[in-house]
């Protein structure tokens, strides 16, 4: 059984010999419904590892740096205090909704911004995450992960699509 996903308005339109044919036309505009699933359970295991992942990171302000320390290191970098706060909320509760899959495209669009700002927390130590304080690797891999999350969807066992 095959499920249909057309790459352009154009590709159906046959070549009349005068033409170049790209790549792309001359594949099938098809994709096999377990080619699918696969991309289902990736977006599953995509949404619930980086759940937890934010959930990690939630517990590791609140718990080992302290709010106040984490707010301390906001203003360090020259960003208001109480962000700290909102960015612990969002890390926690976006987890717990990635987990879940619950409207998983909108909050990986929504924990983008905070993964943005730990790129720019650490793009003084290097690139590697292994340099001092971390450099900006990881928190620029996590983006592009969030980035595909919210293209691909909830994926297998979402709770809400979308």
């Amino acid at each position: 059984r095959y499920v249909s996903f057309h790459r352009d308005r154009h590709s159906r339109r046959r070549n009349q010999g005068n033409e170049p044919m790209s790549y792309a036309a001359t594949q099938s505009n098809t994709v096999s419904s377990s080619d699918a699933a696969m991309v289902d359970y990736a977006g599953l295991l995509l949404r619930v590892s980086m759940g937890v992942g934010f959930i990690a990171h939630a517990w590791l302000k609140y718990a080992v740096f302290t709010p106040a320390g984490t707010v301390q290191y906001f203003q360090a970098l020259g960003l208001p205090g109480p962000l700290a706060y909102l960015v612990m909320a969002a890390e926690f509760f976006g987890g717990i909704a990635l987990i879940l899959g619950l409207w998983t495209r909108w909050v990986s669009l929504a924990l983008l911004p905070i993964l943005l700002g730990a790129i720019f927390a650490h793009a003084g130590n290097g690139f590697f995450f292994t340099a001092a304080n971390g450099g900006w690797e990881f928190p620029a891999f996590w983006a592009v992960a969030l980035a595909v999350q919210a293209m691909i969807g909830g994926g297998a066992y979402a709770l809400k699509r979308g």
